[in-house]
């Protein structure tokens, strides 16, 4: 599997506020689905760092939201 690059800092930036909210180990767990999802983003032609982060952390609730 070839790795996006331009996913590392919105990654590490919604991690970091993860851990600040103490739920870094509910990041873990949707870590995978929330690659994948920023993975499409980055398909459909988006490249701004700051968007993938918001869209990202918007997935995110998303995800944990589900019961």
């Amino acid at each position: 599997m070839t790795k996006i690059d331009i996913l590392d800092r919105p990654i590490a930036r919604i991690q970091e506020t993860c851990a600040l909210m103490g739920i870094a180990d509910q990041f873990e767990r949707a870590l995978p689905e929330l690659e994948t999802f920023l993975e499409g983003e980055v398909a459909d032609g988006e490249t701004s760092e700051t968007r993938l982060t918001y869209d990202g952390l918007r997935h995110l609730r998303h995800l944990l939201q589900r019961p």
